[in-house]
């Protein structure tokens, strides 16, 4: 058998910090063949995104490769990438071994158009004129499948949607024909069609181009649709190996059992999610996980529910697109077009579509962070568009919104406990600053955190961690109603897991009612009474969600659910 086209062999990577020396990276040893996709899972910290790294001498500089080899052979090409000259590694990244990172925005340059950018990198390895460059890149925008391609090329990477900003790194990943193609975490956050596009995409241009594919995620679900083989990574070790279809129906550690069984399914609704500790107390896993899930009802019925608390009628938000010499707007966008729809108190409705498709907007609109056009807005009887503004500082008590980036709603200046306790004293509950701190605490427990956290800062906590701190933040008002906002679609999917159950969990204790806003169908049947799909600024279907999930009515609603890799991708 020929030698691999990548080996690696007792790989070390460690990081140095004030606290002493963490192994990210634990003498791990794999390889990968020509033509051959190979997946990396595991959770954030598991080493999987230091690995492929360190194959390209991009590690950042507190951590240390102590020992190992990654040796590349490639045609005539024989190299040890952990000793290779700076020279024979610039000539062997983007040419040879390419990376598509998980944040595109992150990746491309935001003065500089996308075509300059793909077209550079090629002039770089091929030396050829901006001209061919720039018709190769135009043929590159076509063969990822960008809507105008020729347009593309000299539009700003705002300009694009998530989506389309992936396609532009991947067009740039595969300009030169790379023999290797590492693909990090390439459609988290994306919708699950968009997702399912950019999987396809991958395998077509692996096929084209002949290309072995790298592919690092932490959900098992995406593995089963792109790879051959999967290596489990768990705290820098390599735990479990082999053939996709073997490790989906034996797995043999709790640990790849908890990864396939984290991210709700059908029969999970109205149980508890497991999470990556049961699994990992065997004897729990065997006497409770089991009994409480795999006999869990498909169509458990829908709760009781109270009076009506929202009604929404025929809202509408534009936002301007073009303008006059005058500042006068000429032409609108039409965001959200004429929804309406109602809630009882108690109530969980899941409002689900793709980026784009006006939900977000929709959300931020009900609570007046974005000013409707027209529409009515009516909570507990009094239409929040007619209050005005200076009265609605003290109906946003009752009202709160979690974000989708954790990171980005905490102030990184202010102690977590100091974010807690900030809305208690704007709205001037209890006298005293003890009294704030003991309710903050108490908020922190609630959440699965503890005092010790209460002087730390954001930058010290997890992404699952951040979004714990945020719902306990939400809810240090007490409030009747809580607008989730794409809340766990950048998570991992055990943490995601244990989100879901704290929310439930909560929602119990204080009764709130709830709008959970998500692309996931599959996140939304599992905690919601009744789910709204949008597209195109318009409910396109509304039911139970047992109604929804298991008969839609809609093609873009049986769309979504096609998409879900987990419902899809079976043995």
């Amino acid at each position: 058998m020929s030698a691999p086209l990548l080996e690696v062999r007792d790989l070390v990577v460690d990081f140095d910090s004030d606290s002493g020396i963490t192994h990210a990276v634990n003498n791990i040893s794999f390889a990968i063949h020509k033509g051959e996709t190979v997946a990396v899972v595991g959770e954030s910290g598991s080493g999987k995104t230091v690995t492929s790294l360190a194959m390209l001498q991009l590690l950042p500089n507190a951590a240390r490769i102590t020992s190992g080899q990654i040796l590349f052979n490639d045609e005539n090409t024989h190299t040890d990438l952990l000793h290779a000259s700076s020279e024979k590694l610039r000539d062997i990244r983007g040419n040879k071994i390419s990376m598509i990172f998980q944040e595109p925005m992150t990746s491309l340059n935001p003065v500089k158009t996308c075509g300059s950018q793909v077209a550079e990198a090629i002039q770089l390895h091929e030396k050829i004129s901006f001209s061919a460059a720039r018709k190769k890149t135009i043929s590159l925008f076509s063969k990822v499948k960008l809507p105008d391609a020729e347009a593309a090329f000299d539009r700003y990477p705002h300009e694009l949607s998530g989506g389309q900003k992936q396609r532009v790194m991947i067009a740039m990943a595969v300009s030169c024909g790379p023999s290797l193609l590492i693909a990090d975490e390439p459609t988290t956050a994306l919708d699950v069609t968009v997702q399912k596009e950019i999987i396809l995409l991958l395998k077509e241009l692996q096929q084209s181009l002949g290309m072995s594919i790298l592919y690092i995620t932490h959900d098992l679900g995406l593995v089963a649709g792109i790879a051959d083989r999967v290596i489990v990574m768990f705290r820098g070790n390599i735990i479990e190996a082999g053939e996709v279809k073997n490790i989906f129906q034996h797995p043999q550690e709790n640990y790849t059992k908890a990864l396939l069984s984290c991210h709700p399914k059908p029969e999970y609704k109205g149980k508890r999610l497991p999470v990556i500790s049961d699994f990992l107390d065997g004897e729990k896993f065997e006497t409770e996980v089991l009994a409480n899930h795999v006999d869990a009802p498909k169509n458990p019925r829908r709760p009781e529910l109270k009076q009506e608390f929202l009604i929404v009628k025929d809202i509408v938000v534009t936002f301007p697109v073009k303008k006059n010499l005058f500042g006068k707007t000429t032409k609108e966008f039409t965001a959200v077009n004429r929804v309406s729809f109602s809630m009882q108190e108690g109530e969980t409705l899941g409002l689900v579509g793709e980026s784009g498709c006006g939900k977000t907007t929709l959300g931020r609109a009900l609570i007046r962070l974005i000013e409707p056009a027209a529409g009515e807005v009516i909570l507990n009887g009094k239409d929040l568009l007619k209050v005005p503004v200076e009265k609605m500082r003290h109906l946003r008590k009752d009202i709160q919104i979690v974000f989708q980036d954790p990171y980005g709603s905490l102030n990184p200046r202010l102690t977590i406990g100091s974010a807690i306790k900030e809305p208690l004293a704007v709205h001037h509950i209890y006298s005293t600053d003890k009294q704030r701190k003991e309710k903050a605490i108490d908020l922190l427990e609630k959440v699965g955190l503890n005092a010790n956290h209460y002087n730390r800062y954001p930058h010290e906590f997890s992404g699952g961690q951040r979004q714990r701190i945020c719902i306990a933040r939400a809810l240090s008002l007490n409030p009747g109603f809580i607008i989730c906002d794409e809340s766990v679609s950048a998570l991992d999917v055990s943490v995601q897991a244990q989100v879901l159950n704290l929310l439930t969990d909560l929602k119990k204790e204080f009764g709130f009612t709830t709008i959970f806003i998500s692309h996931d169908l599959s996140v939304v049947h599992y905690i919601s009474d009744r789910i709204m799909v949008m597209n195109k600024g318009k409910i396109v279907e509304s039911g139970t969600a047992d109604e929804v999930f298991f008969n839609p009515r809609n093609p873009y609603t049986r769309q979504l659910i096609e998409a879900i890799p987990s419902a899809k991708f079976q043995f």
